[in-house]
């Protein structure tokens, strides 16, 4: 669980880290303030393959600090590996959570379809699409998205999919937009955001780094996020510049519903 008073130190390697967290140490303590020592853990993004450090322990004064291999941060998963598996399995959880606290009015036969497609998009939904303009998502997230939200709404209609009744008919009672589109109209409209920014802007700066020095291991390499944008382009006929005129650009990757 996050907290108002939690602290995140970034830095590059473990040396630098410890170095971080003794200013922070001799700082907090100076002041009367202490650094938890059962609380305090460390996660390292390995986002490029790249061969491990020579190891190094990451301390706080004499005391080894524990390695983890994901961390919540601000609603969302980090994993090390810089894989969004555990994150986007946490969100559908969370997604789920909504809907049985509001399984009351979903399931209730005597409340209009449309009307509760109007509730599930306001309460549900964006738990389930929460961080998710930055995913670089693979077939698999999608379709495990896709299967929650498809059951999620047929039991909101009182059918299952026993029934045999066809996905586009079951959106088209509640008036509800596939996931998969609304998940792409999300990376389009941050890209969009993105690429309106000033060129000093941070996202900007983030936007074009480039680690050097790399070497990538063996297997597919990883999906990244500007590779799902150029397909999102494609498939909309979209081109970078269209980003410019924000009112166009928004009315283009509309999905209603």
């Amino acid at each position: 669980m996050q907290h108002e008073d939690d602290i995140v130190l970034i830095d590059e390697t473990r040396d630098k880290v410890n170095a971080r967290l003794e200013v922070w140490r001799q700082a907090l303590e100076s002041k009367g303030f202490r650094l938890s020592r059962t609380k305090t853990e460390y996660l390292r993004c390995n986002f490029s393959d790249v061969v491990e450090e020579a190891e190094v322990e990451v301390r706080l004064a004499t005391q080894i600090i524990p390695k983890r291999e994901s961390f919540k941060y601000l609603g969302s998963v980090i994993q090390g590996s810089g894989d969004i598996d555990d994150d986007v399995t946490h969100h559908i959880g969370v997604a789920w959570m909504k809907w049985r606290l509001a399984s009351g009015v979903l399931c209730d036969k005597k409340i209009p379809s449309r009307l509760k497609g109007k509730f599930y998009k306001v309460v549900v939904r964006p738990a389930l699409l929460y961080g998710a303009e930055c995913w670089p998502v693979k077939n698999a997230h999608v379709q495990k998205m896709h299967v929650a939200e498809m059951r999620m709404l047929r039991w909101m209609c009182g059918h299952t999919r026993s029934d045999k009744i066809r996905n586009e008919v079951i959106r088209e009672k509640v008036g509800v937009a596939s996931v998969v589109d609304k998940l792409r109209e999300a990376r389009l409209r941050w890209f969009g955001h993105m690429k309106r920014r000033g060129a000093d802007a941070p996202v900007r700066r983030c936007e074009g780094l480039v680690v050097e020095g790399t070497q990538r291991g063996r297997g597919r390499p990883k999906k990244y996020w500007g590779e799902v944008i150029r397909q999102d382009l494609a498939q909309l006929h979209l081109t970078e510049d269209m980003t410019l005129d924000r009112k166009e650009w928004r009315s283009r990757i509309k999905v209603v519903g």
